[in-house]
């Protein structure tokens, strides 16, 4: 495969200059892969795919019924990224899960931030994530978000932009972690040239974040993966990593709350006790005693035992607060109102369409901006306007009439492109990129994280369930490379 014809157009590519030349990081690999034979580098793409049909890797999409299950897409061209800018990008996610862990907590206590008007209190209020049930908890260490992933985009100017927050219940690092080890067994020598950081160690590490939750009186804590079960999307995660953490994978049916508010599991010896669980079910359907009533994938009684303090939930309840798109465009100033610090990595220029200038202002530019919902996710209830046709912009001014609360709107990006095979040659395709956090006792940001291509030509929306894809992330030390070697 050669990339003589390739173009970069005006996007930024995060493998390539705008004259053509691979960026310093780049070179080793754009070198290597032009080294191979005609249709290796074909040949090793549809090993990946074979690989990842082997280890079943694969997602849900709700509502196909062409069959629940599907391959991940994964495109062998990673996304490079210099060790200095990740450094840049490492402070400014650790500010900004500090600050919003602190806006969380303030909202459940004193809430400070909204007596002092710095954030309309209409707004929280109004937040569809607001939990009555979690005013006064005091979770531990303080810490509401132990797992995050921050969607970031890079536009066609390089800047790079925070384009959401991602505080309930985050998907995505099974893939950031299986596809290096696709890389690996599929280009191994440019791991040899290249010092790239790795992501090997995320299970430990999120196992030790889980840990640092245990109730002091746990001596060998008992750590739980929570999922709703097979048909939720992200199933082949929840298992995944309770398998690498060696740890249990449990549905809610498994588990039960005793008289003395302790959490227990169902096992072939009778019922152990649970000092901690990770878990992947959404608020609403976490506890049909505190929350949905109507649930049969929680645990009925979990909140009360969780509020004494006799077991510890990751993501804490609640935290979607701080999810909220509304609530987001207000970062920079939760960041300067808790930490006096100017926020590190800038928000997307971002709309509220309950002011009535902004509304005015959307509803005049709906072909040019991008409309979201506030709690949707997955690309859906999005309007990307360059992409729509009169008829869903006429839809989308109807719905922000009738709820304004519940959209924003933001300019459309041209997000940056990485070189991707299609059919037999490189396409540049936009991705994004969503790193992981770990907040335990300390802040902990992996390596790179998940990159998400939209695969399909012009498309702007990465989401899996949208026709996306995936690809390796390489955090690349600034050391001088060997020579290339396929």
């Amino acid at each position: 495969m050669r990339f003589h014809d390739y173009r970069t157009d005006d996007f930024y590519d995060e493998v390539f200059q705008p004259d053509g030349q691979p960026r310093p990081e780049a070179r080793l690999l754009v070198e290597t892969i032009e080294s191979l034979s005609d249709g290796e580098l074909l040949l090793r793409q549809s090993s990946a795919e074979q690989l990842l049909l082997q280890m079943g890797i694969t997602f849900n999409v709700y509502g196909d019924n062409s069959g629940t299950e599907r391959i991940f897409p994964f495109d062998l061209i990673p996304r490079m990224v210099p060790a200095s800018e990740w450094e840049w990008l490492e402070r400014g996610l650790k500010q900004r899960i500090c600050a919003l862990n602190l806006f969380i907590d303030d909202i459940y206590h004193d809430q400070h931030i909204l007596k002092d008007a710095v954030i309309p209190r209409e707004v929280i209020e109004s937040a569809k994530c607001l939990r009555s049930q979690c005013i006064g908890l005091n979770p531990p260490r303080g810490v509401w978000c132990h797992i995050t992933g921050t969607d970031l985009v890079r536009d066609r100017n390089g800047q790079i932009y925070v384009l959401e927050d991602n505080l309930r219940v985050p998907s995505g690092v099974s893939y950031v972690l299986e596809n290096r080890q696709l890389m690996k067994r599929t280009l191994p020598r440019v791991f040899e040239g290249l010092s790239i950081r790795p992501v090997d160690d995320y299970p430990s590490r999120l196992l030790d974040t889980l840990l640092s939750l245990a109730p002091d009186r746990a001596a060998s804590p008992r750590v739980v993966v929570l999922t709703p079960g097979i048909y939720n999307s992200a199933y082949f995660e929840h298992s995944f990593l309770a398998q690498q953490m060696g740890v249990q994978l449990v549905e809610g049916r498994d588990l039960v709350v005793s008289p003395k508010d302790e959490v227990l599991m169902r096992t072939t010896r009778g019922f152990e006790r649970v000092d901690v669980i990770y878990r992947r079910i959404d608020d609403d359907f976490l506890d049909p005693q505190a929350f949905r009533p109507d649930s049969l994938l929680g645990v009925p009684g979990l909140m009360e035992a969780y509020r004494k303090g006799k077991v510890a939930l990751a993501n804490a309840p609640g935290n979607g607060v701080a999810d909220d798109k509304v609530v987001y465009a207000y970062a920079p100033e939760i960041i300067k109102y808790y930490l006096h610090e100017d926020a590190i990595i800038p928000n997307v220029d971002t709309f509220l369409c309950w002011r009535a200038a902004d509304q005015q202002h959307v509803l005049a530019n709906l072909d040019k901006l991008v409309v979201k919902a506030a709690n949707e996710a997955g690309g859906y209830g999005m309007l990307v306007g360059p992409h729509s046709t009169r008829e869903q912009q006429a839809d989308f001014a109807e719905r922000i009439k009738a709820n304004p609360r519940n959209y924003i709107a933001q300019p459309t990006l041209g997000l940056s492109r990485v070189p991707t095979i299609i059919d037999d040659h490189p396409e540049g395709r936009h991705v994004d990129l969503r790193p992981y956090i770990l907040y335990g006792k300390e802040i902990y940001v992996l390596p790179g994280g998940l990159t998400r291509v939209a695969l399909r030509k012009g498309s702007l929306v990465v989401n899996s369930s949208q026709g996306g894809g995936s690809k390796d992330t390489w955090v690349v030390d600034e050391t001088k490379p060997k020579e290339a070697a396929a």
